[in-house]
């Protein structure tokens, strides 16, 4: 008999991160459900809402037309233009075309720039709560997360005096999400001037901009990007977008990065190495997307508010659970804090928001994301984009759960 082949070693690079906390709570849930369970899923980063009409007709008349090949690496000249003229008329910005590079999803955009700038030893400042890929993505290539406090009394927002105090010599990139996720909080362009005199100083540090939840924001407000801001730090400055929650195109992974022209030659090296490009057919739909009717963005974000103020009334409600309306963003962050010591009718003590979140999906099929998988404790996220039918029965089980509590 031969012997066993050795089991495949992996690399310390692999090892030291783990599965995404939103993937593997989707996991959870559809196994739950597949046993039969009611799970309602707050945990989750998709929307309800239906791709638009126009976008689905073209990506179908793409598809029949032939549009099935290969495309540039870096995306068709087509929806370059397209994000060019999107971040023109929402953000006053000019991109050449060789400045934009389309990615499958920003997640992808965001990765491809930390490839391609970071070395051993280099910093990435992530302001918390943070959207945890951030974390693992900085240390998959190789450099060192530094997580920054924001607490609640600050807004969720990062404050010029926290961010000089973490700029180090090894400071490579700032990490700048707009409106936040997960708090929601959105910084204004003040905030934003604030931050760019603190950085004015220490020009080896870079911008990465993540705009993706710009277009969801309430109370009539904008999410500025830092480059509207901070014109003059253009060749500091990557900013990140995509269409997924903006279009509710979250499966068709279409994102970009816009920035110095040499930069974006770099992702687009590191893209063309890994997955080629992103889909034609999800670059077609971009295109309608980007170019059709852009009413449906203020009318859904009106919805979404409205199911907003909704669903922070009854987790108000709730006995130990306590949450502001967020500034932007579909999710509630809400303190647990009244929850941590007490115990479940089981005997078990719920000592961290890990234990909430297990609570809850144990004791009333409600999936939400613990406060420390995003970096800041005692909170767990829920995610408000379903039909307010659907809020006012997880409202109800959440109530019913804490009730229980002693």
């Amino acid at each position: 008999m031969s012997p066993a082949a050795p089991a495949q070693s992996l690399s310390p690079r692999s090892r030291r991160i783990a599965p995404s906390p939103a993937s593997v709570l989707r996991r959870r849930t559809a196994d739950l459900r597949a046993l039969g369970r009611d799970v309602i899923d707050l945990s989750s980063g998709d929307l309800d809402f239906p791709t638009p009409g126009h976008v689905i007709a073209a990506a179908h008349a793409a598809a029949r037309r032939g549009d099935t090949r290969y495309t540039h690496a870096d995306g068709t000249p087509e929806l370059k233009d397209a994000v060019r003229a999107a971040l023109a008329r929402h953000n006053g910005l000019a991109f050449a075309r060789e400045e934009i590079a389309i990615c499958n999803g920003s997640i992808q955009a965001l990765y491809n720039t930390l490839l391609a700038t970071l070395i051993p030893g280099d910093e990435v400042i992530v302001p918390a709560p943070y959207w945890a890929p951030y974390l693992d993505q900085v240390r998959l290539a190789d450099g060192a997360p530094v997580v920054v406090p924001c607490p609640q009394n600050n807004g969720f927002r990062l404050r010029p005096e926290d961010l000089s105090a973490a700029i180090t010599p090894h400071t490579r990139w700032l990490i700048l999400n707009n409106p936040v996720n997960p708090s929601g909080a959105v910084y204004s362009e003040d905030d934003l001037a604030a931050l760019a005199a603190v950085l004015q100083d220490h020009p080896r540090v870079s911008i990465l901009a993540d705009g993706l939840y710009e277009h969801i924001v309430y109370g009539g407000r904008r999410a500025p990007t830092f480059a509207e801001v901070a014109p003059h730090f253009h060749a500091r400055t990557l900013t990140v977008s995509g269409l997924a929650k903006a279009y509710a195109m979250m499966g068709w992974r279409i994102g970009y990065a816009a920035g110095p022209a040499p930069l974006i030659a770099e992702i687009t090296k590191i893209q063309s190495l890994t997955t080629s490009c992103a889909s034609s057919i999800s670059q077609a739909a971009a295109v309608a997307a980007l170019s059709g009717p852009q009413d449906l963005l203020h009318a859904r974000a009106v919805e979404l508010e409205t199911r907003r103020d909704a669903f922070a009334a009854l987790i108000n409600r709730c006995d130990g659970l306590a949450c502001e309306a967020p500034e932007g963003t579909f999710y509630l962050f809400a303190s647990c804090a009244g929850l941590i010591g007490r115990h479940a009718p089981d005997g078990r003590r719920l000592a961290t928001d890990r234990d909430v979140a297990a609570y809850l999906l144990d004791a009333a099929d409600i999936a939400v994301l613990p406060g420390s998988d995003n970096g800041l404790s005692p909170y767990i996220r829920m995610n408000f984009a379903h039909p307010l039918p659907v809020l006012a029965g997880a409202g109800m089980r959440i109530a019913r759960a804490c009730a229980q509590l002693r």
